[in-house]
């Protein structure tokens, strides 16, 4: 009975890891002034994904910016005071004192270009980098050599998986923000959009000169 139950027992995990990994993900839609983007929302940060999917469906970004846009980098949304702001408001904070805790695993989920990700306080405040529960960024980033990613290695003490350095050398991205900020989606489609919106000319804040605004999201059947 050993036998057959030690590899039986082996064969029940494997069918429930490659359920885990084949499980169906929950798509985003969200409508801009500049376009559309798609985004995939990961299973593994369900406390992320399930407050997103909460906002998104009351409407909480109908209306708002993406105020910080910072072209290889990242560029910012969510802030509920910058639906309708001034424009020399400064909207970097906002009026939301919960948080999230911290859903980080940058071996699987890291910083390549169309990343979603929660914003959130500095660590000097927020040691156990606690996530906003309503601002996010998208990573835009730029493209990484062997060379860069060995040294930024060697700067930051970060290891990079063979997944990290190829996606950093061919897709783009923000490899030293990894292990930092919950990585909770990934864009699918609209990178059009996303390269549009990183290309606004911003004031001295990051903000951009014209309004991009979220005019709607909704979640995909």
């Amino acid at each position: 009975m050993k036998r057959i139950l030690l590899p039986l027992i082996a064969l029940l995990l494997t069918i429930g890891a490659t359920a885990q990994t084949t499980e169906k993900r929950t798509r985003v839609l969200m409508e801009t002034s500049h376009g559309k983007m798609t985004f995939e929302l990961y299973n593994e940060t369900p406390i992320h994904r399930d407050n997103f999917i909460s906002l998104v469906k009351s409407g909480t970004y109908r209306g708002v910016l993406f105020h910080r846009v910072i072209s290889q980098f990242m560029v910012q949304g969510g802030n509920p005071l910058s639906r309708g702001a001034k424009p020399l408001a400064d909207l970097n904070n906002d009026t939301t004192k919960l948080t999230l805790p911290a859903e980080i695993m940058p071996e699987t989920h890291f910083h390549r270009r169309g990343a979603l990700c929660a914003a959130r306080t500095g660590d000097d405040v927020n040691p156990e980098r606690r996530s906003s529960t309503v601002q996010f960024y998208i990573v835009t980033g730029r493209f990484f050599t062997d060379f860069d990613l060995e040294n930024l290695s060697k700067e930051t003490k970060k290891v990079f998986t063979e997944a990290q350095k190829q996606a950093y050398m061919h897709e783009g991205g923000t490899p030293h923000l990894d292990g930092d900020y919950t990585v909770f989606g990934q864009l699918v489609d609209g990178w059009k959009t996303l390269t549009k919106i990183e290309r606004q000319h911003t004031d001295e804040r990051n903000r951009p000169l014209k309004d991009i605004i979220i005019l709607n999201m909704e979640i995909l059947q």
